[in-house]
């Protein structure tokens, strides 16, 4: 009978250094330097089981302001959840070391690595960073998980984006289990379309806000995780219930597409609803004022939808996107 992975007995090979079958690695993916000279090199983390399997890559801190994936993958790597009993996991806890330093979504040139795929060797430093990944990593994989935040001020509620009539993405989707499942269109540049391009899936995990540790996306996205790698046949049932919670299902709402409602008028902004609702056509869901007591004015729901994310910013400019909203048909 055909094995299903003829070559997984193969080395992977990551700028140079080979992980064998039944070996784990941390390799360090040298992209640039700072201008003192000091190396910035980003570690890689393989776990590759003697049996063979899918090869999942989880990846997070692509944007170096949201820190909520870069904590799902530290807890799954030092709490030894990803480790496979069949397959390969390669795990990149941050990729833009830059933006996590400085406190930035963007690399010090103020470009945006997942606007920069795929990339050139000789381009800006984002184009650089995102040429390593695409070279060294993605040939590797069969799907990934990239996980982020809302940007800003936005606190994302728990959702996973992904063209749904691609491949198998859909059953990745329903596996990973969010509240919300959004059948998001590809963007140029982004590491998901490159991805298409080259024959994996990218499933993007969303959740939290920025500069933020926000503890419920966090678990919710470890649960997914590891959800994932069962429904791969990764790891056995009882590896994947070693995360709490893990095994508590409901069924994903899934939005066929997605808008933003924005500030009508400057100032003070009140959300009267809680992220991941559902609202209805009608009902006042917050309010502006300016900040004299002579301005209020009640922001109404025009249409059933989901909330899939609030602005947490207490003061909004005229055309800021204040809810992200949710819809199934």
């Amino acid at each position: 009978m055909k094995s299903e992975f003829p070559n997984y007995h193969k080395d992977i090979v990551i700028d140079g250094v080979a992980v064998a079958a039944g070996e784990h690695k941390q390799i360090n993916l040298n992209i640039a330097k700072l201008p003192s000279r000091t190396s910035i090199d980003t570690p890689v983390f393989v776990y590759r089981s003697e049996k063979p399997g899918k090869t999942l890559l989880l990846i997070a801190g692509m944007h170096g302001d949201e820190v909520n994936g870069v904590e799902i993958i530290r807890q799954l790597i030092s709490k030894e959840l990803i480790i496979p009993k069949r397959g390969t996991v390669i795990a990149i806890p941050l990729l833009n070391i830059y933006g996590f330093l400085n406190f930035s979504r963007e690399v010090p040139d103020g470009k945006d690595i997942n606007r920069s795929f795929p990339g050139s060797k000789e381009g800006s430093l984002a184009s650089r960073v995102a040429h390593a990944f695409t070279n060294e990593i993605l040939p590797h994989i069969d799907l990934g998980l990239d996980f982020h935040t809302g940007g800003g001020r936005i606190n994302n509620f728990s959702q996973l984006r992904c063209l749904l009539a691609e491949g198998k993405n859909e059953e990745y989707a329903r596996a990973f289990a969010p509240h919300f499942i959004i059948n998001a269109k590809l963007r140029d540049k982004s590491l998901r379309n490159v991805a298409q391009q080259m024959g994996k899936s990218i499933l993007v995990y969303e959740g939290g806000e920025s500069q933020r540790l926000n503890r419920a996306p966090v678990k919710e996205g470890m649960r997914g995780a590891v959800r994932l790698m069962h429904h791969l046949d990764m790891i056995d049932k009882e590896d994947m219930l070693k995360m709490r919670g893990a095994d508590r299902i409901t069924e994903p709402v899934i939005l066929e597409r997605t808008s933003w409602m924005r500030a009508k008028f400057s100032g003070l902004f009140r959300s009267f609803v809680r992220n991941g609702s559902m609202i209805e056509e009608g009902q006042i869901i917050g309010s502006l004022t300016d900040p004299f007591g002579e301005l209020h004015h009640d922001i109404i729901c025009k249409q059933r939808s989901h909330i899939v994310a609030i602005n947490h910013q207490a003061v909004v400019n005229q055309g800021d996107a204040i809810f992200h909203l949710g819809k199934t048909s």
